[in-house]
């Protein structure tokens, strides 16, 4: 599959007090980059939507180099890196006008049947149709998030907004770490992320969220009526 890039500046909107690139913006626009580049691949997508399969992220890794701040021009680039069986892997970065990175990420997607809910493979000879290009040098850690035995704190349960719903008619992935990122404390300097995505959150949930803080580590888990749909990982700078 080709490396598409997208361009971009660092806009008043996506900034934070200090004028930098806030870390919410710098994961939507990555995932939108990532939803861009994978719509090109017409022959592909028709695929898919012959046989009612559509990818599903489950997992994503999140690296922080550096913080752009206002008016940067970026660049992001997206691709996918690797198929097996039932399961995509693609690599999203963001980089400075230099072309140094900003941001770096990888995700896992399963293919899923639209009917049946389960897991559907994509055959070896459509495989072997895509071209993958080499992996970003990033870390690729753990898809499986194992909390540590610490006390829960419990904050006030909230409902699902509209504006959190995207065409899938379900919370934005984006959407759930933007609501985690409220929970870490104000001088937290978040240098990566994992989350692990388990079960769509649908319009007008009510999410309970826990929170697990660690010296340099904070843990969010956003469930629903008892049943776990996120959990983030975060990363504090050194």
């Amino acid at each position: 599959m080709k490396i598409l890039t997208y361009h971009n500046i660092v806009s008043a909107s996506k900034t934070d007090r200090n004028g930098q690139m806030k870390l919410f913006s710098a994961l939507q626009w990555m995932q939108d980059c990532s939803v861009l580049s994978f719509m090109e691949d017409a022959a592909f997508c028709e695929w898919l939507a012959a046989n009612h399969v559509t990818p599903v992220v489950n997992f994503r890794q999140f690296e922080v180099v550096r913080v752009p701040s206002l008016k940067e021009k970026l660049t992001c680039s997206s691709y996918v890196y690797d198929m097996q069986g039932s399961f995509g892997y693609r690599n999203t970065a963001i980089y400075d006008a230099q072309g140094n990175p900003c941001y770096k990420s990888w995700v896992i997607a399963a293919f899923a049947n639209l009917e049946t809910g389960r897991l559907s493979r994509i055959p070896k000879e459509r495989q072997a149709a895509l071209e993958f290009p080499p992996r970003l040098d990033m870390t690729y850690g753990s898809r499986k998030i194992a909390l540590p035995d610490a006390p829960l704190t419990h904050p006030e349960p909230f409902r699902v907004q509209r504006n959190d719903i995207d065409y899938n008619n379900h919370v934005n992935n984006a959407q759930y770490i933007r609501m985690a990122l409220e929970y870490l404390p104000e001088a937290f300097q978040v240098s990566g992320l994992r989350v692990e995505y388990k079960r769509p959150v649908m319009p007008g949930s009510l999410i309970s969220p826990s929170v697990i803080y660690g010296s340099d580590t904070v843990y969010v888990v956003l469930s629903v009526e008892g049943t776990v749909c996120c959990v983030v990982e975060f990363s504090s700078r050194s």
